[in-house]
């Protein structure tokens, strides 16, 4: 279900209405977060994005188009954290600001915990995030060993992503790491 790393095209525009729609998406990843997709409920979405069920159902008719919606959402809500780092940054610059972005995502993010509330859907999900993230970093890595370093910057993400542990503050000096950043970054941006 998680999926925000399909795709590699960072959009030029992306569709946000910034109201009650995005409101209720928001309220998903929430939701989803706590409860899993088995137990999702539209009552506890309307809530949460503090909407009424009627107003929910003028937006979404049934649970499984708020998910088809949500899974797009998802994507893009990554995509834009992406391409909002990418403002102005030159190209040798990008990887670091990608990395930053996978740290402040599965730190900030509430539908990441799915994987705890219902990892028969994640790990799956997993499987074909995996080598579109390998693709995606391996072209904004430099050098012979661009494969390599992408694999292990994935690794790292997703081993933070499955597991929590008591290296948090590791997190983005690993990805560095495994990137062939040196640490620590010689300028802050």
């Amino acid at each position: 279900m998680t999926e925000p790393w399909r795709g590699t095209d960072v959009p030029r525009t992306v569709e946000v209405d910034g109201s009650t729609r995005e409101r209720i998406l928001a309220a998903t990843a929430e939701v989803l977060g706590d409860n899993g997709i088995t137990k999702l409920s539209l009552s506890d979405v309307a809530t949460k994005a503090g909407v009424s069920r009627p107003t929910l159902y003028r937006w979404f008719g049934s649970k499984q188009e708020l998910l088809d919606a949500f899974v797009v959402w998802e994507r893009l809500f990554y995509q834009r954290a992406v391409a909002k780092a990418y403002i102005g940054l030159p190209l040798s610059q990008r990887l670091e600001a990608a990395l930053r972005v996978i740290v402040e995502y599965q730190q900030s993010y509430p539908g990441l915990r799915m994987v705890d509330v219902e990892p028969e859907h994640v790990i799956p999900s997993l499987a074909r995030i995996i080598p579109l993230m390998r693709q995606q970093f391996e072209a904004l890595i430099p050098g012979p060993d661009a494969a390599i370093a992408a694999a292990a910057v994935v690794r790292v993400a997703t081993s933070h992503y499955l597991v929590r542990s008591d290296d948090d503050d590791q997190f983005f000096a690993q990805l560095r790491h495994a990137a062939g950043l040196r640490y620590p970054p010689a300028t802050e941006t």
